[in-house]
């Protein structure tokens, strides 16, 4: 029998290369990871909010529903925390299954971290607008647009160059109404596709030292919820507050919102369907 070397083991999806995706793809078919962006507003809201502004919350955005830019950070900053502390072992609260610590697929420490990172990143998306991630059957849906809108977040918290301003033109396009299919194809071969390939070349690099140089075992404590994980504990904030920053001025999170020109070409190239030209020879290259 062939023995498997690591990158064929952690090939999740079976595509013949293990990359951030298949990292995304098993987190978020963990229990507990999906957020359902409906129970989440109402849960943060309901306390301080009559039912019909809750509602309208959910139907339009918190801020169209009046909710205060304040309060809304306030509780951006709570799920910040929250899920901060649950990565970092201080509050495990989950009771994952031992399937977590599966040495022939992923390192357990590893997905631990992108679970609770896109678990944050959900709730962050719905708080500042975006609308819910895609599911069927109260599953969610793990195609190719939602995992490149995870890819898109990513960047955006690891600071990668313009990743910003596609997430900003993404949301100028759902405040002023694009067509869905034009912002599923932005996500999966269209305006936004070429940054998500650079996403993903930088996670290759990325993964690859964090996997087999044990820099996450460094950082975060094995499944178990051992109190630790200095590093991640600094890290993890560091990145959900980036995301937060932009997610704070956008078209669906702030009225007044001043678009930048790099911004406004995403928005013009998702609403005029622009469409990757080489991305059939990317897929087939990668």
């Amino acid at each position: 029998m062939k023995k498997l070397n690591k990158a064929e083991k952690f090939d999740l999806n079976k595509d013949g290369k293990f990359d951030i995706r298949d990292i995304i793809v098993f987190a978020l078919k963990q229990p507990g990871i999906y957020v359902k962006r409906e129970d989440f507003l109402k849960k943060e809201l309901y306390m301080k909010h009559d039912l019909r502004q809750v509602a309208e919350a959910i139907e339009t955005t918190p801020a169209q529903a009046g909710i205060s830019s304040y309060e809304i950070d306030r509780i951006a900053d709570s799920v910040i925390r929250f899920e901060r502390n649950c990565v970092s072992g201080i509050a495990f609260i989950l009771g994952f299954p031992g399937g977590w610590a599966m040495s022939a697929t992923i390192p357990a420490d590893i997905a631990q971290y992108y679970a609770y990172t896109l678990r944050a990143i959900q709730k962050l998306l719905y708080l500042y607008g975006f609308p819910d991630i895609k599911s069927k059957d109260g599953e969610i849906m793990l195609d190719t647009e939602t995992i490149n809108e995870m890819l898109l977040c990513l960047g955006v918290m690891n600071g990668l160059v313009g990743a910003n301003n596609a997430i900003k033109g993404m949301a100028k396009a759902l405040a002023n109404g694009v067509e869905k299919k034009l912002l599923k194809a932005a996500l999966a071969k269209g305006a936004v596709y070429p940054f998500i390939k650079n996403v993903m070349k930088w996670f290759g690099v990325k993964l690859t030292k964090e996997m087999f140089a044990g820099f996450f075992k460094k950082g975060i404590p094995v499944v178990g919820g051992f109190v630790g994980g200095g590093i991640t504990f600094v890290a993890f904030k560091s990145c959900c507050d980036r995301l937060k920053k932009e997610l704070q001025d956008t078209y669906l999170s702030n009225p007044n919102h001043i678009s930048s020109k790099e911004e406004d070409e995403f928005y013009e190239d998702i609403k005029n369907g622009f469409i990757d030209v080489n991305y059939e020879e990317t897929e087939s290259d990668e």
